[in-house]
């Protein structure tokens, strides 16, 4: 079992880390801990960043000082307080069960890492394919570009490391593996994960009311689409 460690990371920022590689269980105690604090927040709180394994909080350390003038550093002060709400925490039991169908169009020009992935992981591009969308992931944090989610967990039988040789562009809506892990990028972007398919859907509208298409803690199922 894996004990939460706490880190100061500058005079109005620390992190809590509860595992050591992503993986549901550490990622629930990482949203549980920020749910508890949206819904108590401590009086100079500012921000939370929920991440794979950590959550870093900041916060003002002049109101933490104002407030508890004989603790000395403001930030030593945060670390008590999240090391107390860490122990009291319980599993997340009402995750939410928002499920979004992701339609994508796997290989030939939508997918152009496919079959080197399909070969690498002795299977045929079929099996690859549907081992894929019939997992349900879960979006574990939106990060790297606006809009961009890190969707875990991918089965082990399609784990690879990322590429040696970074792909200069991928269109945008490019669905790829990459460690335990998918991705859709949002945008044109380079990228260092295998293509495998692609969407239509558009992950980021800076404009809309809600920018970012998904959210931490939705489901999400890739549905093959004809080519």
């Amino acid at each position: 079992m894996f004990f939460p460690t706490y880190s100061i990371l500058s005079e109005s920022a620390v992190c809590v880390t509860f595992g050591e590689k992503p993986e549901e269980a550490v990622w629930q105690r990482v949203q549980a801990l920020d749910a508890r604090l949206q819904e108590q927040p401590f009086p100079g709180l500012l921000a939370t960043v929920p991440a794979f394994v950590t959550l870093t909080v900041h916060f003002d350390p002049m109101k933490i000082f104002r407030r508890q003038p004989a603790v000395g550093i403001p930030a030593a002060a945060v670390l008590r307080e999240l090391k107390n709400l860490s122990a009291t925490l319980a599993p997340l039991a009402d995750l939410p069960e928002t499920l979004l169908q992701i339609p994508v169009r796997y290989g030939g020009a939508f997918g152009a890492d496919l079959p080197e992935v399909a070969e690498r992981l002795q299977m045929r591009e079929a099996e690859v394919i549907q081992l894929h969308s019939e997992t349900l992931f879960r979006v574990l944090m939106i990060g790297f570009a606006p809009g961009f989610p890190y969707l875990g967990m991918l089965p082990a039988e399609l784990e690879l490391p990322r590429k040696k040789t970074i792909s200069r562009k991928v269109p945008a809506g490019s669905v790829a593996i990459a460690g335990n892990m998918t991705c859709i990028y949002p945008n044109e972007s380079p990228a260092g994960w295998h293509v495998i398919g692609q969407t239509e859907l558009k992950l980021f509208d800076a404009f809309a009311p809600e920018p970012c298409l998904l959210s931490a803690g939705m489901q999400v199922r890739f549905i093959p689409q004809k080519i």
